[in-house]
């Protein structure tokens, strides 16, 4: 070794034959293949195939009733149950119900979901618990607190009485139920929906000289619009569904949940499954396509 290489050596402190450290220090070898640094692929992939088939396995037992619905059905069963005279009465019913339902929900609690979204509510923990202790209150509870709430010897019942309208065993009734049972779920999806709008956007609007009712039609609505279609879609599956209040407050008139009951009482079980099936082609169409729409929305925004 010449001068020079001897004294570059000792400016660097390696020694002849190793390697010099990197620049963030000393190199590490790589780790053996049996460490467990290294995954071997074959145990990836069989990791992969049992979660597969354990999420196929929760999907299909989630599915089960609807399966279960579907084997118990013929076609004959079908059409002789929903052919007898008066049957689909109760589809009626609870289509109409339902979107009076809808029409109530999208103008009254809209504006609220807009200002819990926006923080425009002073003590907005407690609004939004006055949403949850209402979302999971039971049904039944909820049908034997309308009872004391819009009877017919309360106040409020007693003023719907002299307007000639009554909150027992009426259509109005229907109607009260499965708001009372779909709000909370339409309050808390629109708040998500408007939360999703970036507030900036509406501040450049209002910049541009846009009113703040202006803002909100041209700007906040058409961009919270699937997820708006989203919670109303749950909401109106939700009233759809709508038994444990409807039963106490509402037995009259009959929608499809009421009559899917009576028909099991009265006649079994196997009578009773044609009407859960219309019930299912019913309430499940529309939060689907709501969720197609908003997906494919949410690809679009994202770009």
């Amino acid at each position: 070794m010449s001068w020079a290489a001897r004294a570059a050596t000792a400016a660097s402190g390696t020694v002849p034959g190793e390697q010099a450290p990197g620049p963030s220090g000393p190199s590490v070898p790589p780790a053996p293949p049996g460490r467990p640094g290294n995954t071997p692929r074959k145990v990836r992939s069989v990791s992969g195939y049992v979660s597969v088939i354990g999420a196929a396995v929760i999907w299909i037992a989630l599915l089960g009733p609807v399966i279960a619905l579907l084997a118990h059905l013929s076609w004959h069963a079908i059409v002789s149950s929903l052919t007898a005279p008066g049957a689909l009465d109760p589809l009626v019913v609870s289509v109409e119900s339902g979107a009076v339902t809808l029409g109530v929900l999208f103008v009254i609690c809209t504006p609220l979901a807009w200002l819990l979204a926006r923080g425009r509510l002073p003590f907005p923990r407690v609004w939004e618990a006055g949403l949850l202790c209402s979302l999971l209150l039971p049904p039944l509870v909820i049908g034997l607190l309308l009872i004391f709430m819009v009877g017919p010897y309360t106040p409020i019942g007693e003023l719907l009485g002299h307007l000639n309208l009554s909150a027992s065993n009426t259509f109005l009734a229907l109607c009260i139920a499965e708001v009372y049972e779909s709000a909370p779920y339409y309050v808390l999806g629109a708040q998500t929906a408007f939360t999703s709008v970036d507030p900036r956007l509406e501040q450049q609007a209002q910049l541009l000289g846009d009113r703040p009712a202006r803002v909100f039609r041209r700007v906040t609505l058409p961009l919270a619009t699937p997820g708006l279609a989203m919670a109303l879609s749950v909401a109106w599956a939700r009233a759809m569904g709508a038994f444990g209040a409807v039963i106490i407050i509402a037995y009259h008139p009959f929608g499809l949940p009421l009559q899917i009951y009576t028909t099991l009482q009265e006649t079994g079980l196997a009578s009773a499954l044609p009407f859960a099936l219309v019930l299912l082609v019913v309430a499940l169409p529309l939060p689907l396509a709501a969720y197609i729409w908003s997906a494919r929305a949410g690809r679009r925004r994202r770009g």
